[in-house]
């Protein structure tokens, strides 16, 4: 069921849901526009929506002016004093910036008064962030770099700064992704097709593993189950979802896995279903993902987006808007067509 869309003010590459108590009807959106010219440039936006899925509001609460961005993220702890949901991004500039959510003292019960305020930002590499990831305790950021890089970046009383950086792929790297349950590990994958994961404890240039010939194409996103410590997905170019048992990295679980008609761009696990996730699928739309052991098969699929599918992201838990709880929903955008929807999955499954 179609909640809202709305046509963003430039290419659209990300969505992301708050995932915090009293802030689920929270939606962010990134875009990334590239000028060309003499003197080419990148500029963005991240858009703020109150989103109410059983009511059918879409509506814009916010809008922030930035470099092009390539990749947001929520805080998964509440942090700052009040403590607030803190949101990351990775930019064309090279840059890591940090926002926090900050509610309207407003006596109006609805969500219109949130804002996003700029906490810190950093300059950290000459290079493009492609993409971010919190930590469990949301006090380190992985951060993956255009010139094949990693670089974690910590984050105490506002102020960022590089705890390491080092060379981990020969080209882009699109994925860099912390271990939930062990932090201190690190996931990257990369347009070299290499899938590999790093102890931060042992040094940057030590590898825990490296996997050269599973994914025949780049490494797009990697997603750690928040359910299974030992259970881990990878989504690549060459249009596979893979899913991986970390104990033995040699091969997926599925050698198989399943194909998804396009590259495999975003991978998000249900908050609250295991071996259920939601994949953007770039040139075949967005498909929901349902595996256990080594079977995976897909339950539905959504198709009303016209370019590159690249945003995907569940609605946390129910949502009380006016003192009625309200069913979660599903946000999704697309590239070249600058289109966000918000539409509810046909099975109750999945609510």
């Amino acid at each position: 069921m179609d909640v809202g869309h709305c046509i963003l003010d430039g290419n659209a590459d990300a969505v992301e849901f708050c995932p915090h108590d009293s802030f689920y009807n929270v939606l962010a959106a990134s875009t990334y526009v590239l000028q060309e010219g003499d003197c080419p440039s990148r500029s963005g936006c991240i858009k703020l929506f109150d989103v109410d899925a059983d009511g059918g509001r879409l509506e814009l609460i916010q809008k922030v002016e930035t470099a092009g961005i390539f990749d947001i993220k929520w805080s998964p702890e509440l942090l700052q004093n009040p403590a607030r949901p803190l949101l990351a991004q990775a930019d064309a500039d090279g840059c890591v910036k940090i926002y926090s959510l900050q509610c309207s003292d407003s006596d109006d019960s609805e969500m219109r008064g949130n804002c996003l305020n700029k906490v810190c930002g950093k300059h950290i590499s000459s290079s493009m962030c492609l993409c971010i990831d919190w930590n469990s305790s949301a006090t380190s950021l992985a951060v993956g770099l255009s010139d094949g890089s990693v670089s974690i970046i910590s984050l105490h009383v506002s102020q960022l700064n590089i705890l390491q950086e080092w060379k981990a792929h020969d080209f882009e790297v699109w994925a860099a992704s912390f271990d939930i349950q062990q932090p201190m590990l690190v996931y990257t994958g990369s347009d070299d097709c290499k899938f590999c994961c790093w102890d931060l404890r042992d040094g940057p240039s030590n590898l825990v593993f490296q996997n050269t010939k599973v994914h025949k194409m780049g490494i797009c996103c990697i997603a750690k189950s928040p359910f299974d410590p030992n259970t881990l997905l990878t989504g690549s170019y060459d249009e596979c979802l893979r899913v991986w048992d970390v104990r033995s990295t040699s091969k997926p679980v599925n050698e198989s896995s399943i194909c998804l008609g396009g590259g495999v761009w975003r991978i998000k696990h249900h908050p609250s279903i295991q071996g259920l996730v939601l994949t953007a699928c770039m040139h075949n739309g967005f498909a929901i993902v349902e595996f256990e052991g080594d079977q995976a098969d897909v339950v539905e699929t959504y198709e009303k987006h016209g370019s590159l599918a690249y945003g995907a992201d569940w609605q946390r838990g129910d949502v009380i808007v006016g003192g009625r709880r309200k069913s979660s929903a599903i946000a999704t955008c697309s590239f070249y067509d600058r289109l966000l929807r918000v539409w509810k999955p046909e099975g109750d499954v999945f609510i």
